[in-house]
């Protein structure tokens, strides 16, 4: 009688568990303890994908190409004599597709700031692998530690308008796994809104008094100025 298989081990030998597509990887799949021949079958969410049989105690090695989105996620892998119908079920292994950022967008409720006031900046890329790293620039200068986002979610930050150099372009860029993919947003720049005087309502004020002062007079010259006038003639 053969001996007792093991529950076989699924090892990633090859490639990644984060893929792009076109990506190889290639899977083994061992039962320890067990008498050749063994035969090895590959499954992804419990359906068959390839199945070997192996004369000798090497593992199985199952190579695949990450062809489309349905390539993805778990995989199992089942070792059985050829003579009995049970078997032994490996652990899993889940792979993840990555898919490349999209162009981020910097936004900010407020497009007009004037000095001493809070402003808040945007961040977000609408697309691509979870989770995304971003970064906030002033000109070339970055301004913010990175913000890891793990949700589709902007990252913010807090900026105070100190002086006149506050108000240059603003820009972010966002990147993920995806190899090779860091995209840069557009540029945002605020615009000085236009403060009003605090010596204006005076101006207007007195300038009202001024006003009535002189109607006045003007309504007074002919009930007392003219009377007066005449009297002294």
């Amino acid at each position: 009688f053969p001996e007792m298989l093991s529950n076989p081990k699924l090892l990633l030998v090859q490639g990644a568990l984060n893929v792009v597509m076109k990506q190889n990887v290639t899977l083994s799949c061992l039962s320890e303890s067990g008498s050749p021949p063994v035969r090895y079958t590959l499954f992804r969410h419990n359906q068959q994908v390839s199945a070997l049989n192996k004369s000798d105690l090497s593992p199985a090695l199952f190579t695949l190409t990450i062809s489309s989105a349905s390539d993805v996620g778990e995989y199992k892998c089942k070792a059985e004599y050829n003579i009995s119908s049970g078997g032994k079920y490996s652990n899993s292994l889940n792979f993840t597709l990555l898919e490349p950022i999209s162009k981020p967008v910097l936004s900010s409720p407020t497009s007009r700031a004037k000095k001493g006031q809070n402003v808040t900046l945007s961040c977000l890329s609408e697309n691509g692998s979870l989770p995304i790293t971003y970064l906030f620039f002033k000109g070339k200068q970055n301004i913010s530690p990175q913000k890891t986002m793990q949700k589709r979610e902007a990252a913010v930050i807090f900026l105070f308008i100190d002086s006149l150099s506050d108000f240059g372009t603003y820009k972010c860029k966002a990147n993920n796994s995806f190899p090779n993919n860091t995209k840069y947003s557009n540029g945002f720049n605020f615009t000085l809104a236009e403060e009003r005087s605090h010596s204006q309502p005076l101006v207007i004020s007195l300038g009202l008094i001024l006003l009535l002062l002189i109607t006045g007079f003007a309504l007074a010259i002919p009930f007392f100025i003219i009377p007066l006038y005449k009297a002294s003639e």
